[in-house]
């Protein structure tokens, strides 16, 4: 029974040990931490927001073929929008649309 202890003690104290073998602090005071990110982002704000499965689902591959990263796309897709969105519309391009939302409707 002894040697059953020993050895759990033992393990126990390995298990207090950091991957680098500086030993645990038995308490660490907290009192001055702060919730969120240890480096704040300036210029992006995190959200949540719901995509449709195919959306999401262009946007990865297309972000996979080009090597960069698929909320970097998004956020170039709506940038390109809100700055067309302040444009006119010419008829070609009003036509195209029309076209394209009557063939979806059927």
């Amino acid at each position: 029974m002894r040697i059953e202890a020993a050895a759990f003690a033992s393990s126990l104290h390995a298990s207090l040990r950091g991957g680098n073998g500086v030993d645990m602090k038995k308490e660490y005071d907290f009192s001055k931490g702060r919730r969120g990110a240890v480096v704040p982002q300036t210029g992006k704000t995190r959200i949540t927001i719901y995509i449709d499965d195919d959306v999401l689902q262009a946007f990865r591959e297309r972000a996979d073929a080009c090597g960069r990263g698929y909320q970097t796309l998004i956020n170039s897709a709506l940038r390109d929008h809100l700055g067309r969105a302040g444009q006119a519309l010419d008829a070609r391009t009003l036509r195209r649309i029309l076209r394209e939302e009557l063939g979806r409707a059927g």
